[in-house]
């Protein structure tokens, strides 16, 4: 897997270690791509599987998954990405990626929250994490939350429709807001692909600056931002993922 995970990956990684499991992070560069070189060196004939994020939930950088999962796949290794960022924001075709699993989430595309949904190719190995009754092909044991699954599938279908038409739009917000900041604010910088990057996610430090102090003056003036993921709010640790693309801990304590 890499560096720049979510949590929810790299807290199960770590959990795999602690029960003997070998696993590999592999490094990106100051943008947060993954570096194949690393990767091709990385998977060997005793990996298992592999792990890379579509687009970060942080900076927005956007992977190469189709070119991943083809090296992935060349070592005969399996290959799963976490695509809740990326899914109802930027088009995504399972059999284009060429994935084995991909795993999405409801409320990221406003959705119900409590659902969620995992792709499991055809023929690919599953072993299921709840085991009882045979529901969901007998891939997760318990009764199906029938409303969630309804309102989710009701997300995906309103954002098919209307993600090509948003994604320009927050394009244009997004460069209208970057080029703003830039003309008014001298000791910033953008943080993330300049052009692989998701259409609503721009992440910015600013120089001598506190997260946590912008976010209370934006906050008194209507206006909502975060220093980090979600799952991470209240934590005064700096950015996992802005450490990994190589920058110092004032930065990660600086953006938003």
């Amino acid at each position: 897997t890499t560096t720049i995970e979510h949590p929810c990956v790299l807290e199960t990684s770590k959990c795999l270690q602690e029960r003997g499991v070998k696993v590999s992070y592999l490094d990106v560069d100051r943008y947060g791509k993954v570096n194949v070189e690393q990767l091709q060196e990385a998977v060997t004939d005793r990996t298992g599987l592999v792990s890379v994020m579509m687009a970060n939930n942080e900076i927005g950088t956007i992977q190469d998954i189709k070119k991943i999962a083809e090296i992935v796949h060349q070592q005969g290794v399996l290959f799963h990405t976490d695509a809740v960022q990326a899914v109802g924001k930027i088009p995504v075709d399972v059999q284009k990626l060429g994935v084995d699993f991909l795993t999405l989430s409801g409320h990221k595309i406003y959705g119900p929250k409590g659902i969620g949904a995992l792709y499991v190719r055809k023929e690919a190995p599953f072993c299921p994490l709840i085991r009882g009754g045979h529901q969901e092909r007998g891939r997760r044991a318990g009764t199906e939350n029938t409303l969630g699954i309804i309102g989710f599938g009701k997300a995906i279908e309103m954002r098919s429709q209307e993600m090509e038409a948003e994604e320009k739009h927050l394009l244009k917000l997004k460069a209208t807001l970057r080029k703003g900041i830039e003309e008014r604010i001298p000791d910033l910088q953008f943080i993330g692909h300049p052009t692989d990057c998701l259409p609503g996610t721009l992440n910015v430090s600013f120089d001598g600056a506190e997260g946590e102090a912008i976010i209370l003056y934006l906050d008194l003036e209507g206006i909502a931002v975060s220093t980090g993921s979600a799952c991470a709010s209240g934590s005064l640790d700096p950015s996992h993922v802005i450490l990994a693309i190589g920058l110092p801990a004032e930065c990660a304590h600086g953006s938003i």
